[in-house]
């Protein structure tokens, strides 16, 4: 048997779950879990912090710099969580930690994205058509 994965949206869905388990040999295992983000949502992220990296300038070491995508990924997942994760570095300096967003809810990717949203906002971004849903 492969592996299954039900989308919990109905009854019959419930059900055929239900005889999956039921169905399914020993030692395997059954995980009820909210559903990750979707690759809509990904593509929106990605846009967004696109835009993000071409306009806001962001104080890295005590100097203002255009940081990259990924970066502005890690500043504003870890803000998620109040910016709470903290490592030490290799060479002695501090890593923030932020969240894998392919592990998020889309809930939190909801969240991430709105908070985004409301950060460009406040340093006027003007949001590509991609970071606006169009064309996704």
């Amino acid at each position: 048997m492969s592996r299954q994965v039900f989308r919990l949206v109905s009854d019959d869905a419930r059900r055929n779950a239900c005889q999956a388990i039921l169905n399914a040999p020993d030692n395997f295992q059954c995980e009820i879990r909210p559903r990750t983000r979707s690759l809509d949502q990904n593509n929106l992220m990605w846009s967004i912090l696109t835009d993000l990296s071409k306009q806001v300038d962001w104080h890295v070491n005590g100097v203002l710099t255009k940081l990259t995508p990924e970066d502005w990924k890690d500043v504003l997942s870890a803000s998620l969580d109040q910016e709470t994760r903290m490592s030490q570095g290799l060479q002695g300096g501090l890593v923030l930690l932020g969240k894998r967003t392919s592990r998020m809810t889309v809930k939190e990717m909801t969240d991430l994205i709105d908070l985004a949203y409301s950060f460009g906002a406040e340093r006027k971004v003007r949001w590509s058509p991609t970071s606006l849903g169009m064309g996704l």
